[in-house]
């Protein structure tokens, strides 16, 4: 089977499980970052045939999986464990590209980088939610350079969860910190933050 005739055979409709495990093992598939693509995006792939798959794709091809709508939970999640663990190797050129377009997961990680023109696109990722912003800022180890952009960003810097969050932290500017502090009555702040933090904000 050619790369065309696999290609073809997987948008039809009508295709079972059964027949795309076994273009799954054919050569074309080996050979093809098409088809494998193809093969794990399909609905009707089995998961068993699927996850062996996630391991060998290319880095851009596993992003479009997390990104498919039709693509099960399960899966999607596996691909983000397949991109996450080639985090420490990528360049820095591919961990932009992903900071603009990965799934939120992927771009909540990419925030914890000391390299802010991968943390300010990682911000802008439309994937990114207020609860994963607010993992990244508790985490111990969270750049300073997260509490410097994020302190200052248009939409994310106006979100509540996310100014108690740079609240928390010294690692914010003061100044920015002291603005957020305005904005909470001084009741909710002694109830949130300790004596010293306040202190400091005071």
């Amino acid at each position: 089977m050619t790369e065309d005739e696999a290609l073809a055979a997987l948008e039809q409709a009508e295709i079972t499980a059964a027949e795309i495990a076994g273009i799954s093992k054919s050569a074309s598939a080996a050979k093809s970052r098409k088809v494998t693509l193809a093969i794990v995006l399909h609905p009707r792939t089995p998961r068993h045939i699927s996850v062996p798959l996630l391991r060998r794709m290319f880095t851009f091809d596993l992003m479009q999986v997390t990104l498919t709508p039709a693509v099960a939970v399960d899966i999607k999640r596996v691909a983000e464990e397949q991109i996450l663990l080639r985090q420490e190797s990528l360049a820095a050129g591919e961990k932009i590209s992903l900071a603009k377009r990965a799934s939120g997961r992927v771009a909540a990680t990419l925030l914890q980088e000391s390299d802010k023109r991968i943390v300010e696109p990682a911000l802008d990722n439309p994937q990114l939610t207020e609860a994963l912003i607010v993992q990244a800022l508790m985490k111990s180890d969270a750049p300073d350079l997260l509490f410097a952009l994020a302190s200052e960003h248009r939409k994310w810097s106006k979100r509540r969860e996310v100014q108690i969050a740079l609240l928390r932290s010294e690692k914010t500017p003061l100044e920015r910190a002291r603005e957020f502090a305005n904005s909470f009555s001084p009741e909710f702040l002694r109830e949130t933050l300790d004596e010293r933090r306040i202190s400091q904000l005071l």
